[in-house]
């Protein structure tokens, strides 16, 4: 399936400051002097900005300096340019400084200060940008802020949602925070290896950089064995030595992926054991009824999903349009399960789910949003089942415009249930006997129906970055099988655009019924972003446009010009890297990616919160019965747009992780052997290097590349030698020996075996021209090899 590149932030810019009292409008360093009616000067709305991030969108800065009329106008003009120089970013409605935090973030608080207070850092911050910022907490009153209500508390190891303000007094923590609620509260247990000590007991090693060796008495090691992945909790806490600790409960061996799964829900803080009564809850839920619903179990509704889908939340079918007025055009039906029918707001399965956000997926397990009853059982649009569902039926053109829908809240029953590979097979001839009967009433206008929306999305031109998809096939015990790149099939392009198209659908009828709700955004790449590309591409004889109007299809034909050249996959990298990644929230900036104005989730309620708060909107403002959108809810949108965005970073870094911690067990028993790599990233300190056939990557520190002096240049992306001009650029095939695997961090180090390859011209002229401004870097000669990954 076609994915849309993630975001990768610009650099962190911290400023100075120090812990102070910050309230709803916390001062500045210094006063700004504010000419009211007056077009302020770039660095002062720069200055203003960051001292006042809950006042940055244009309408309120046009408020606190007065201006009207032809000034306002002026003032858009002036964001608009230091945007795409790079000095301001859009965050949701909001402008911030790059690298600041939005004025609304969610915190892990991680520690206390000398003085005893609460210090948070965000939940997710990209690795790129080094050490996260650090955030003082206030801690409200009882009473709540001006008496009003209860305030929030929080503690130790709480996650929680905040108002960011930047401190006042220079010394300490950049920003304050105040609580608006505390979204989690994480017990205080770790999680670590078990090993048995001699006379009984044993010590548990951290599986966090961070983490303390513990101490554990025989009679408190829960059965334990030596290797076992255990959690536990401090059992006492002494002044001298090292704490003691008891064990919870086993996980398993670290070998499994089990356990290493385990390490990742722990380390991210995802919810994973349901509480009583959100299971109560679901296992009490009756089949929903009929009312307000159309009765649609004779359309020939199918699902097509992965052979191992265990929810299956959308069916499709297609027809041609028998309107005159619309000749060559097509009906296309997308019906998705009914989630707002049985999740209702605020009940003990809502706030689950909130807490979640999305249901994470690891190579053999999931950890699911909503519980199996939910998920797998009554939403679950089963073949031959009655089920609830929304459903909109769209009409095209036979161009492929979109030229109408409508939306219904309908019961079901699913024709059948197919894979990709199923449906696919069937179409390119080789029906099996589910299918055959099927191919000429509902597959064939299926695909005739694809057919016609492709000619659309051909002429919407939305970014066309496809890179190749790895999955871990694992062994009965947990372990990696081997790593294979599933083939990607006309029936998932299929079942994609005709998601899409029901998306689209939501966001207009919301929009057109002027009802609250959250939109899936996909900002363009910052300027900063597009001149390192452009930089890049110059060295290849690529040329890139300026200007901030970027359209994606200026990025396919970066793309088209690479295609079938030695630097295509370069190229396709360096055009990902220069995304920003999609994010939830209430105000629509469009989808760059998607190049669409208007998009809404709303096609996997089961698996993703956002497509429920996009149904229950629907269901509310199109008087569709019970399970609407509430007054609080939509007051809160802000709130969870933020949370959701946030918890989806945590799920793909959890992942992510987890496929690292596999792959670096897979090959921790083959150190000094030589594999065949390729250059994925360039950095000041060194090399990294994906292995294709493991779909892993590790890092080969500067200082083991040779005895030359290594030179760092961004625009080319190389590192290369200041006396031989050999050296290594991104996309450069090499060989790498496995010099260090390390399971449980997911990390393995390399060294170079290939030789450095002759570097082009401008890179050595580069080296000539002294240019050291541009980040380079030398290795020292003697210095120790960094240790894991960086």
């Amino acid at each position: 399936m076609s994915r849309i590149p993630r975001e990768r932030t610009n650099p962190a810019g911290k400023r100075p400051g120090k812990t102070g009292r910050a309230g709803k409008d916390a001062p500045a360093v210094e006063p700004l002097n504010i000419v009211h009616g007056a077009l302020p000067s770039r660095e002062v709305i720069l200055r203003f900005i960051a001292d006042h991030p809950q006042k940055a969108s244009k309408r309120e800065l046009a408020k606190a300096f007065g201006l009207k009329g032809d000034s306002r106008v002026e003032l858009k003009q002036m964001l608009q340019e230091l945007e795409q120089e790079g000095m301001l970013q859009k965050n949701r409605k909001s402008l911030i400084r790059p690298g600041a935090l939005p004025p609304v973030t969610v915190l892990d608080i991680t520690t206390r200060d000398k003085d005893g207070d609460l210090i948070g850092r965000p939940a997710e911050w990209p690795e790129d940008q080094g050490v996260a910022p650090a955030v003082a907490i206030r801690q409200q009153s009882p009473a709540g802020r001006q008496g009003k209500g209860k305030a929030p508390v929080a503690g130790l190891g709480d996650r929680i949602l905040a108002k960011i303000f930047p401190a006042i007094d220079r010394g300490g923590p950049a920003y304050t925070a105040r609580i608006i609620k505390v979204i989690d509260r994480r017990r205080g247990a770790s999680m670590g290896v078990f090993r048995t000590a001699p006379g009984g007991g044993g010590r548990l090693l951290p599986i966090e950089r961070r983490g303390e060796e513990m101490v554990i008495d025989p009679d408190f090691t829960g059965g334990a064995t030596d290797g076992d992945l255990v959690e536990v909790e401090i059992a006492r806490l002494g002044r001298f030595g090292l704490p003691r600790a008891k064990v919870l409960s086993v996980v398993g061996s670290v070998g499994s992926e089990k356990a290493i799964s385990m390490i990742a829900i722990h380390a991210h803080g995802i919810p994973h054991v349901f509480p009583p009564a959100v299971v109560a809850e679901a296992e009490a839920a009756k089949p929903a009824s009929m009312s307000h619903r159309e009765d649609w179990r004779g359309v020939p509704l199918i699902t097509i999903d992965p052979a191992d889908a265990k929810d299956h939340d959308d069916a499709v079918y297609a027809e041609l349009d028998p309107s005159p007025d619309n000749p060559g055009g097509v009906i296309v039906t997308v019906a998705i399960a009914d989630v707002s029918w049985y999740v209702r707001p605020n009940s003990p399965l809502d706030r689950e789910a909130l807490k979640r956000g999305n249901s994470v997926y690891f190579p053999d397990r999931v950890v699911p949003m909503l519980p199996e009853r939910i998920s797998n059982d009554l939403c679950s649009l089963k073949e031959g089942v009655d089920r609830p569902a929304l459903a909109v039926r769209m009409s095209f053109s036979g161009e492929g415009r979109k030229i109408g829908h409508i939306f219904h809240r309908i019961m079901m029953k699913s024709a059948a249930k197919l894979s990709y590979q199923q449906a696919q097979a069937a179409i390119d001839g080789n029906p099996d006997d589910q299918t055959g009967p099927m191919l000429e009433p509902i597959l064939k206008p299926l695909w005739h129906a694809y057919e016609v929306m492709k000619r659309g999305r051909d002429r919407r031109q939305p970014l066309e970055l496809d890179m190749p998809e790895r999955k871990i096939l694992l062994k009965p015990d947990g372990t990696v099988d081997r790593v294979v790149v599933p083939p990607r099939l006309d029936a998932h392009k299929l079942i994609e655009e005709m998601m899409i198209q029901a998306n689209v659908c939501a966001a207009e009828t919301l929009e057109k019924k002027r009802q609250p709700l959250i939109y899936r955004i996909h900002d363009g790449p910052t300027l900063a972003k597009q001149e390192i590309l452009r930089d890049f591409l110059a060295t290849l004889g690529i040329s890139l446009a300026k200007g901030g109007n970027m359209r994606a299809n200026n990025f396919n034909g970066i793309l088209a010009k690479a295609d079938g050249t030695p630097h295509q996959t370069m190229v396709s990298e360096m055009v990902l890297r220069s995304q920003s990644q999609a994010i939830y929230g209430p105000e629509n900036i469009g989808h760059f990616g998607l190049n669409l104005m208007k998009y809404a989730h709303f096609t996997s309620p089961i698996r993703r919160y956002a497509d429920l708060i996009v149904h229950r909107a629907l269901v509310g403002s199109l008087g569709f019965g019970e399970g609407g959108i509430t007054p609080d809810e939509e007051a809160a949108l802000d709130d969870i747009a933020a949370e959701i965005s946030t918890f989806e970073r945590r799920a793909m870094a959890a992942e992510r992780e987890t496929v690292d911690r596999l792959i670096a067990h897979h090959l921790s028993g083959r150190v000094g052997e030589e594999f065949a790599g390729r250059v994925s990233g360039v950095t000041k300190s060194g090399l990294f290097v994906a292995l294709p056939d493991y779909g892993a990557d590790g890092f080969v520190p500067i200082s083991t590349l040779g005895t030359d002096y290594f030179i760092y240049d961004e625009a080319h992306q190389a590192l290369s030698g200041e006396r031989t001009g050999l050296g290594y650029r991104l996309g450069d095939s090499v060989t790498v020996k496995l010099a260090e695997a390390i399971p449980l961090a997911g990390a393995l180090r390399f060294e170079m075996v290939s030789e450095g390859r002759e570097m082009p011209a401008a890179v050595r002229s580069f080296h000539k021209a002294g240019r050291r401004d541009r980040g380079q870097i030398r290795k020292k000669p003697g210095t120790r090899p960094p240790r894991g990954r960086h």
